[in-house]
């Protein structure tokens, strides 16, 4: 009889390949993130509910989602939720903190909990995510593009595929078709869940603007010439060709570095807070990136005009796809193996501390599993000496814990 797990629906265990990825894609994070100027944060696991509800960041579909209880104080308890968003929690984190200092590079790595109803997929998710306050430039939504692909790239992913659409001509489109509040309200919950076709039979709206909404929707590929055209027609609003200009000064300069992209405006769902530029990266059908701006974010929430602009990096969609090789290799370890009583305990802790004082893993009291390690070091307590083996070339020599062994380590690594 199979014994039940004692681990909570939908939960999940990292074990230790999973941190090793875990850790790679976060170590790459971090250290482009520093790079490009970037200050690390952290926000609670907790957050009050009405962080979330009072200014109408997030949709009714996603707050039914969230893990809230009661915060039990006395009789004035607060509804607190745990953490569904990493850019809400850091917008306030700006607001309380760093408001008077002006625009802000920050980013994170936080856990996500988001209830689903079946237990089959995990209620628990990471992301790695970015945040840059204070700027609405077009080149500031393209640097969140290029950082995010420099990560993906360290983490040896290729053939990436970027996705571009725009939150301003999505509602500028919604705006021209519907003019009732509550059928907009309908409407974008539509638009949120893919549910594109609802456009086109709104009554209300007359035949030349769905013409238009289908000549949108139906963009797909490298069109910033197209979006130039579609701006100059006699029926597109203010609004829209501001939007229309805003996408394209972003495709420009992404044609000059280079930067292979799809424009569809079809591909934005869930853009409850988003203002303008909305991105996807996917490798392999599986979405690994996705970001934009958020203008009005800040301002729902009380911060005055600050726009904003960031993206998050699903670490778990991401793990699925680098391999144990992308991570510290376990096969870069140095095993140290010997009979430990007080004769020897002392020359292999010396031993293990010199390796890792020079920047080499090792272990003591390894396993003689060569499959396991790229060298064993062996304590021959009968001549008071250690032997490395090369686990590749199966060559052994004598050694101590001198310059001379890193060398010889440096030099079977490089000849690998």
């Amino acid at each position: 009889m199979k014994k039940e797990s004692q681990k909570a629906r939908g939960a999940r265990d990292l074990l230790p390949a999973d941190m090793q990825r875990f850790r790679a894609i976060e170590n790459s994070f971090i250290e482009s993130c520093s790079r490009w100027g970037y200050k690390e944060v952290r926000t609670p696991t907790l957050e009050y509910l009405n962080l979330f509800t009072s200014a109408g960041t997030l949709t009714p579909a996603m707050l039914n989602k969230v893990y809230s209880f009661l915060d039990w104080d006395g009789w004035s308890g607060d509804r607190v939720v745990l953490r569904p968003d990493g850019t809400i929690p850091v917008a306030r984190l700006y607001m309380e903190n760093m408001a008077k200092a002006g625009d802000a590079k920050l980013f994170y790595v936080s856990n996500m909990f988001s209830f689903e109803s079946t237990g089959k997929e995990n209620r628990e998710k990471w992301q790695c995510g970015v945040e840059y306050i204070g700027h609405d430039k077009p080149s500031i939504d393209v640097e969140m593009i290029a950082l995010a692909m420099e990560i993906l790239a360290k983490t040896g992913l290729k053939n990436l595929k970027i996705k571009l659409s725009h939150a301003g001509i999505i509602k500028a489109l919604l705006s021209s078709l519907v003019v009732d509040n509550d059928e907009y309200v309908r409407v974008l919950d539509q638009v949120n869940h893919g549910n594109w076709q609802y456009l086109m039979g709104i009554k209300s709206a007359g035949q030349d603007t769905k013409n238009l909404v289908s000549l949108l929707l139906n963009i797909k590929g490298k069109s910033t010439g197209f979006l130039e055209n579609i701006k100059a027609l006699p029926r597109v609003s203010g609004e829209l060709k501001g939007s229309l200009e805003n996408l394209s000064g972003i495709t420009s300069i992404l044609d000059e570095l280079d930067y292979p992209y799809r424009i569809d405006i079809a591909a934005t769902q869930n853009f409850e807070y988003y203002t303008g530029l909305n991105f996807q990266i996917v490798y392999k059908n599986s979405t690994v990136v996705s970001g934009g701006r958020y203008n009005d974010l800040l301002p729902l929430m009380g911060a005055g005009k600050v726009p904003a602009c960031g993206f998050a990096l699903y670490t778990d969609q991401l793990m699925k796809h680098i391999s144990d090789e992308d991570g510290t290799n376990i096969n870069q370890v140095i095993g140290i193996y010997a009979a430990i009583d007080h004769a020897t305990t002392r020359a292999v802790f010396k031993m293990a501390d010199f390796l890792h004082k020079n920047g080499y893993p090792s272990e003591i009291n390894a396993s003689t599993n060569k499959e396991r390690y790229r060298w064993l070091i062996k304590y021959e307590k009968s001549s008071s000496s250690f032997v490395l083996t090369d686990c590749m070339t199966k060559q052994s020599r004598k050694v101590a814990p001198d310059r001379k062994l890193l060398d010889i380590i440096k030099q079977s690594k490089t000849a690998e």
